[in-house]
């Protein structure tokens, strides 16, 4: 018996961080509007307004400045404790949709309606729940697999016509081919600037000359990836949802600075506040590690400066998820890593080989010390029900210096009871 064809369902937050900004503001609903990254360096979220001004994505803040003078683009900072929760309230709801959803990142998901009956009207309900329910515009796109769901959330987003929901399944071949001719090769997932211009050579120019091009050159060239992106394309699935997220290997926490340090005391203050960060999401997902590296940098982009970016790992005496024994560790890295004659910029930790607490191996040589599993979950506790940061390590969160420059940041209207709007 022929397999029924996936429909499978890509809900996607239209300039997710601008909007989450303007769902307590509707002042600024046809405001032009940019959101800046860490120390508002750099445009990580444009509204539609900033878009048709020339902002481009990623682009340097100073440089749009002037722009902004002249056309009255709003700049904010970002805050992303309002927009993780608001995310977590959005997946909450597309949750219901279907008997199985992936979470791809902070404003898509990947729902599977499969077996559905009048998909477009399960869909355009969908977008009107999420806007009434947390103010959050979204687009729709459904396709055979995920790398035709994004790109029918594509379209769904590029032409007013679609309304938001785009359904790729319900297209006849001739469309089908008429409309992945139209849309070039960069939009696909997973094929970025560099890639499509070596793609270029080879003739590839659209998603139609993606999907019929000879297999076996691309993946002699290109690899077994973009062979999974080809079939993809030729709705054959080859990449499958993931309701679970597999436990992270690897855990990296750091940040640039809002200003230059000098001083040890200030780095270990940083790195506590990492180490703090990287170990809540340690013990969210029951794992220990057992190795910790730590890793310092001056500002490479300032070339009238000496340069001095350091790095240290260590292997712990045994696995730990323990705020206290890894925030020893990385003082004393940065300690052996300091130098008093650089400016740093930047600084941060990596916790990996990575397990779950319930696989643990002794040292003979090394005995364990008193574990604190009882204060870490108490931490934790508080930390959730209060806010993190609540609870903190020794003395993290002493130095104020080091922290990022958010200037122009909103309040955290549905994380901190001080900054919950009075009616």
């Amino acid at each position: 018996m022929k397999r029924p064809v996936q429909q499978l369902a890509l809900v996607d937050c239209n300039n997710f961080y601008v909007s989450c900004e303007r769902v307590f503001r509707p002042d600024l609903a046809k405001v032009p509007i940019v959101v800046l990254s860490n120390n508002d360096g750099c445009v990580v979220s444009r509204s539609n307004e900033a878009k048709a001004m020339g902002i481009r994505m990623g682009q340097p803040w100073f440089e749009c400045k002037a722009l902004a003078e002249e056309h009255g683009i709003l700049a904010m900072s970002s805050n992303y404790a309002l927009y993780a929760d608001l995310s977590n309230r959005v997946m909450n709801i597309l949750s219901d949709y279907g008997p199985q959803h992936e979470v791809y990142s902070i404003d898509e998901c990947f729902v599977d309606l499969t077996g559905i009956p009048k998909l477009r009207e399960v869909s355009y309900a969908m977008r009107q729940r999420v806007m009434m329910w947390t103010g959050i515009p979204v687009c729709v796109g459904i396709g055979p697999t995920k790398t035709l769901a994004k790109l029918a959330n594509h379209v769904a987003k590029k032409h007013p016509r679609s309304r938001g929901v785009f359904n790729y399944n319900a297209l006849t071949d001739d469309q089908k081919t008429r409309l992945l001719q139209r849309i070039p090769a960069e939009e696909v997932w997973g094929v970025g600037h560099k890639l499509t211009q070596k793609l270029a050579r080879h003739g590839v120019h659209s998603v139609h000359d993606l999907r019929q091009a000879h297999v076996p050159t691309l993946r002699a060239e290109f690899g077994v990836v973009m062979e999974k992106i080809q079939r993809e394309l030729q709705e054959m699935p080859c990449i499958e949802l993931q309701e679970i997220q597999p436990d992270r290997q690897q855990i990296i926490s750091s940040r640039s600075f809002g200003k230059m340090v000098t001083e040890l005391p200030v780095l270990q203050d940083a790195l506590s506040t990492f180490v703090a960060n990287a170990c809540a999401k340690l013990r969210a997902q029951g794992s220990h590690a057992s190795v910790i590296q730590v890793f310092l940098q001056t500002n490479r982009f300032r070339k009238d400066l000496p340069q001095y970016m350091p790095s240290l790992a260590v292997p712990l005496p045994y696995p730990t998820n323990d705020s206290l024994e890894i925030n020893r560790w990385a003082g004393y890295l940065c300690e052996r890593m300091f130098k008093p004659e650089y400016q740093y910029k930047k600084a941060g930790i990596m916790l990996s080989e990575i397990s779950p607490v319930t696989q643990r191996q002794g040292d003979l040589l090394e005995p364990e010390t008193t574990s604190n599993a009882k204060l870490m979950q108490a931490l934790d506790k508080l930390n959730l029900r209060y806010g993190r940061g609540t609870v903190k390590v020794s003395t993290q969160g002493a130095f104020k210096g080091w922290q990022m420059r958010q200037e122009l940041r909103s309040p955290n209207y549905t994380t901190a009871w001080d900054d919950v709007p009075l009616v």
